[in-house]
C-alpha cells in the first residue's frame, strides 16, 4: 500500500578493514572518520544509518563523494555486507536471506540503474531491454511485448534493432530505465544514475524519471551529489557526510530549516525560486477572497507564481489540489521564503 515502509534501516554500520568487528566498537564511542582511519586503519563507511523508505515514493540520498551514499544503496541488496544493523523490505529480515532468497530479490524484487549504462555492447536494444527476464529464463518472444512496450515509453521506439554504441549517451540510459521497468520489479536502485549526462539531457531524464513515476509509483532509491537533481526529484531526502545522516526529512522542510551548517553551505547558493514549491510557502485552508489574481497548484515553484504575478507584491492566489482549494498564498509571504535562513546569510558572508 502507498506510503507504507517498503524498506527500513535501522542502526547500520560499514566499517572496512581487516578487523570490523574491534572497530566497530571504538565507532560505538564516539571515534570519527579521520580518526578511525589514521589510529586504527580502518574505513569508516557508514555510522548509525536509521532510514524509513516508504512505498511508492522517491528517497534520494545525497552526499558529496566519501559520504557513504553509494555503500548504502548496495546494503539494499547486499552487494555489501554490513558489519552491523537491520534491513527489512517488506517486513523481511534481509540480512537472513539464504543465497537462493537473494538471488530472487536482485533478479525479481529490486531492479539497478547505473550511471555508467551497463549495457551489452553484442546485444540489440530489445535484447538488452529484455535482460533481466532473460536471466530468470525467459525467451525473446516471452518478454518482447513488454520491452517493445517501454522502449517506446521512454521514447526509444524505432531504435529497436540497434547496438549501444549507436545510440547517444541519453538515449542509452534510456535502454537502461527500460530494462529496469520490463523487469517489472517494485524497488529500482538508481546510483548517479544521470551524473555521466549533458545538462540539459539530464534535466529530460530527471523530466521522464517523475513522469513515470506519476504513473508507476515504483520505490525508487536515488543516489546524487547534485543538489539541484535531490530537490527536484526526492520525496524524502537524506543527507550524508563522512558516513552519517545530518538531515533528512521532506526536502522543502530541509530548505526552510537546515539543521547542520554542512547543509546550509549546500545550500546558500541555490535559486530558491525555482526549488520551492507553493505548497511549503501557501497558507492552508479554504478562506475565500474577492481579489484572487488566479489558481495556482501547490506543485508549482515559487518562480512559476513570481511569473504569473509580474512582480506585483500585492496580489494573492488560490492554491489548488484536484481542483479543489487547499490554500491560499500571498506574493508578499512567497518574497519572504526567497530570502536565505540567516545561517545561510552568515555562510555566504564567510565565504
Amino acid at each position: 500500500m502507498a506510503n507504507d515502509i517498503k524498506i527500513s534501516i535501522r542502526k547500520l554500520f560499514k566499517i572496512f578493514g581487516p578487523d570490523p568487528d574491534v572497530a566497530l566498537e571504538y565507532v560505538r564511542r564516539g571515534m570519527n572518520k579521520a580518526d578511525l582511519l589514521e589510529q586504527q586503519n580502518h574505513v569508516l563507511g557508514l555510522r548509525d544509518i536509521n532510514v524509513d523508505m516508504r512505498d511508492g515514493e522517491i528517497t534520494v540520498i545525497m552526499g558529496l563523494s566519501g559520504s557513504g551514499k553509494s555503500t548504502l544503496i548496495r546494503h539494499l541488496n547486499r552487494l555489501i555486507e554490513p558489519t552491523a544493523g537491520e534491513i527489512r523490505m517488506d517486513g523481511e529480515d534481509v540480512l537472513s536471506y539464504s543465497e537462493e532468497q537473494l538471488r530472487k530479490l536482485r533478479r525479481e524484487r529490486m531492479s539497478m540503474v547505473f550511471q555508467k549504462f551497463a549495457l551489452l555492447p553484442h546485444k540489440t536494444v530489445l535484447e538488452n531491454a529484455g535482460m533481466a527476464k532473460a536471466i530468470r529464463g525467459y525467451t525473446t518472444s516471452d518478454f518482447e511485448a513488454d520491452a517493445r512496450k517501454w522502449l517506446a515509453r521512454v521514447g526509444l521506439e524505432g531504435n529497436e534493432n540497434q547496438y549501444p554504441h549507436q545510440l547517444s549517451g541519453g538515449m542509452q540510459q534510456r535502454v537502461g530505465i527500460a530494462r529496469a521497468l520490463v523487469s517489472d520489479a517494485p524497488i529500482m536502485l538508481m546510483d548517479e544514475a544521470f551524473s555521466a549526462l549533458d545538462p540539459l539531457i539530464r534535466s529530460d531524464m530527471q523530466d521522464l524519471l517523475l513522469e513515470l513515476q506519476e504513473e508507476l509509483h515504483k520505490t525508487i532509491v536515488f543516489i546524487t551529489h547534485d543538489l539541484d537533481e535531490a530537490l527536484k526529484l526526492a520525496d524524502h531526502l537524506v543527507i550524508l557526510k563522512d558516513g552519517e545522516v545530518v538531515q533528512q526529512g521532506d526536502p522543502q522542510e530541509i530548505l526552510l530549516n537546515p539543521g547542520d551548517p554542512y547543509i546550509v553551505d549546500f545550500i546558500s547558493d541555490i535559486n530558491r525560486a525555482r526549488v520551492l514549491r507553493v505548497r511549503s510557502v501557501m497558507k492552508p485552508g479554504t478562506e475565500a477572497e474577492d481579489n484572487y489574481a488566479g489558481d495556482i497548484s501547490e506543485r508549482d515553484n515559487l518562480e512559476t507564481v513570481l511569473e504569473r504575478s509580474g512582480g506585483d507584491t500585492e496580489l494573492s492566489f488560490r492554491v489548488v489540489r484536484d481542483g479543489q482549494q487547499v490554500g491560499s498564498l500571498h506574493m508578499k509571504d512567497l518574497t519572504k521564503a526567497l530570502v536565505p535562513t540567516a545561517a545561510a546569510t552568515e555562510s555566504r558572508q564567510r565565504a
